[in-house]
């Protein structure tokens, strides 16, 4: 199965996000299909980025977005 989710990056106690799109069985921090966009929530506030079509074509393909990646969708009007 193909999920869209977040891919931890940056320091310790210093997170920073890519929005992927992956093979359910590959690791969270392993190996990925397609880059999509970015989340800071170290900002203030929070950043939030993403190319909104290629997460159409995604979610239209059968990609299913974490509840993490399906909320900050929700919050800034994509889904």
């Amino acid at each position: 199965m193909v999920k869209i989710r977040l891919r931890r990056m940056g320091a310790k106690k210093a997170p920073f996000y890519r929005i992927v799109v992956a093979d359910s069985r590959y690791p969270r921090d392993g190996r990925f299909i397609d880059e999509i966009g970015t989340y800071d929530p170290m900002k203030e506030p929070s950043e939030f980025k993403v190319d909104e079509e290629k997460v159409k074509t995604w979610i239209k393909n059968g990609a299913q977005p974490t509840d993490t990646v399906k909320t900050l969708l929700k919050k800034n009007g994509i889904i």
